[in-house]
């Protein structure tokens, strides 16, 4: 996820004034989309409209004067063609029970104009600088998600086994195989299939994404008894260090505790990472193909 106020909303704002977003879908209505900023709902839209800036994924954008229970000025007029198309606007929502007012300039305005097509009018909060969005009751967690993008999770009961370096970690005749458009099939299996448990270890490292939930990950620390050690620091292979006989591959697998409803299957269970060199997966006797590198 993009940290907020980590990147200039007049750039983007600029961008957007000369090519266009890539695509933008009014929300079919009634679904209902609100805004949580110091404790008031400055958003309750039923006319939100997916942008897309990029081609990653959406962004909710809102008709201006759905903008309440605040105040707001232009901060930084955007030009286009010698005139002004579009505003850095700073939001001011009042404090409540004694709380202080709250300001933020992580939005953005587009004029009334028409020549700005899907944009006219519309109104862009920046994700992470608000407190908590809203679709109907269920927070959005990171961004919006893609209607043209789903999840499947399908249980299988065909043998697995995932090795990494060669060296068989897990074995199972269960999995439940994660099907999400765009990206490669993930093999989830229990960590009870994991042949020796010492090898994970916990990782720092998590992420989230909208459609499952967010992950921690795990190091395996592979024992390494022979007189050649592979030390690997390729970009496209992962990060090795060699720790005396072990060879740790860092954030090699994941696993969600708690996930969303839609990848309820693979909750508790542990994936591990087959674009990596060191990584193979069998299934059903036969090393599946290894996918791209995602950057």
């Amino acid at each position: 996820m993009v940290l907020p106020g980590s990147f200039g909303l007049a750039d983007l704002a600029s961008t957007l004034l000369t090519n266009g977003p890539r695509k933008a879908l009014p929300v079919s209505s009634p679904r209902r989309v609100r805004v949580l900023l110091n404790s008031s709902f400055i958003i309750d839209s039923t006319s939100a409209i997916l942008v897309w800036e990029h081609d990653a994924y959406p962004h909710y954008y809102f008709p201006l004067s759905e903008l309440r229970h605040c105040t707001f000025r232009d901060k930084r007029a955007i030009k286009a063609d010698g005139v002004n198309r579009a505003a850095v606007v700073e939001i001011t929502v009042p404090g409540k029970n004694g709380q202080k007012d709250r300001r933020t300039e992580r939005a953005l305005r587009f004029t009334n104009d028409r020549s700005l097509g899907a944009l006219s009018g519309l109104l862009r909060l920046e994700f992470g600088s608000m407190d908590q969005w809203l679709d109907e009751d269920l927070p959005i967690h990171v961004h919006p998600k893609d209607p043209f993008k789903r999840i499947d999770v399908l249980p299988s009961l065909r043998a697995l086994e995932i090795r990494i370096f060669g060296h068989p970690i897990a074995r199972s005749t269960f999995s439940m195989h994660l099907h999400e458009t765009g990206l490669p099939t993930r093999f989830y299996i229990p960590f009870s299939a994991i042949l020796d448990q010492s090898i994970l270890r916990g990782s720092a490292r998590t992420t989230s994404c909208p459609y499952k939930g967010t992950a921690e990950y795990f190091h395996a620390v592979i024992e390494n008894n022979s007189s050649k050690t592979s030390i690997v620091t390729d970009g496209e292979t992962g990060e090795v260090t060699v720790v005396g006989k072990g060879e740790v591959f860092r954030d090699i697998a994941w696993s969600y505790r708690v996930t969303t409803a839609e990848s309820g299957g693979v909750a508790g269970l542990v994936a591990f990472h087959q674009e990596r060199a060191d990584v193979d997966v069998i299934l059903d006797g036969e090393v599946l193909e290894r996918p791209r590198m995602l950057t």
